[in-house]
């Protein structure tokens, strides 16, 4: 779990930043902070890997308190002002997120902030014994085995409801959990694994259980309050599919 805080003096801007946060399973926002200082006393008792920081902030500005830090978390910086890019990355910065962005440039941002996460906690662990499952997906009858986080996660494929391509993750929705997993996978390796009797892939960032589909509105797949659309280049397979099983 990559512990984070965040550091903005407009509170929208936190709020954002808590909500895209907790759309991430492998992130633990430890602390919102409205200005350096109040960070500082946060990092001076916790241990924390990841910074969310704004860059122009009064009294000192989170370029400056990233320079004040003996010892550096991962950074990620948010600011409305594209020429603090420059200076962003000479303190080693893991990215830079302009203002105003999206969840997927948060998501790309996270990403990277991940990857070396890894790689540091890596350098400082002892090598684990080794895991009876692939590192990051394993396949049996009725199950899938992924890794998301260092957990090894079984799913069974009637839970699963959809999965959404998201940069080099995938989210994977099921049946009654209010968060996805997100194992670093890719749509082409699950749709490959996948049974074709019980998923299709109906969108480039699209697989759906078959089994789960109880609407479709206008080639839209309705779950809820999400609408999942089929792609043009899936639309025959998926027609071919509904008509197949259609009461006439």
């Amino acid at each position: 779990m990559i512990n984070c805080i965040t550091i903005d003096d407009e509170p929208l801007a936190l709020a954002q930043l808590t909500g895209y946060i907790s759309c991430i399973p492998f992130l633990n926002l430890i602390a919102s902070c409205q200005d350096a200082f109040e960070a500082m006393s946060v990092l001076s008792v916790q241990k924390v890997d990841l910074l969310f920081v704004d860059i122009n902030m009064p009294d000192l500005n989170g370029m400056d308190f990233v320079r004040s830090l003996a010892e550096k978390p991962l950074i990620i910086f948010t600011t409305a002002y594209s020429e603090y890019a420059v200076e962003g990355f000479k303190v080693d910065a893991i990215d830079y997120l302009l203002k105003p962005f999206g969840f997927q440039d948060f998501l790309k941002a996270v990403d990277k902030a991940h990857k070396w996460w890894n790689f540091r906690t890596k350098e400082h662990t002892v090598a684990a014994p080794a895991v009876s499952v692939s590192p990051e997906l394993s396949f049996s009858d009725g199950t899938l085995f992924v890794k998301s986080d260092y957990r090894v996660t079984r799913i069974n494929f009637i839970d699963i409801k959809y999965i959404e391509g998201m940069s080099e993750y995938v989210r994977i929705f099921i049946e009654g959990e209010s968060k996805p997993i997100m194992p670093l996978l890719s749509m082409k390796r699950l749709e490959e694994t996948l049974p074709a009797s019980q998923f299709m892939r109906v969108h480039r960032s699209y697989i759906v259980n078959l089994k789960k589909i109880t609407e479709v509105s206008r080639l839209r797949i309705v779950f809820g309050e999400t609408y999942i659309p089929v792609g043009e280049n899936y639309k025959d397979k998926f027609a071919e599919y509904i008509n197949s099983r259609m009461m006439k």
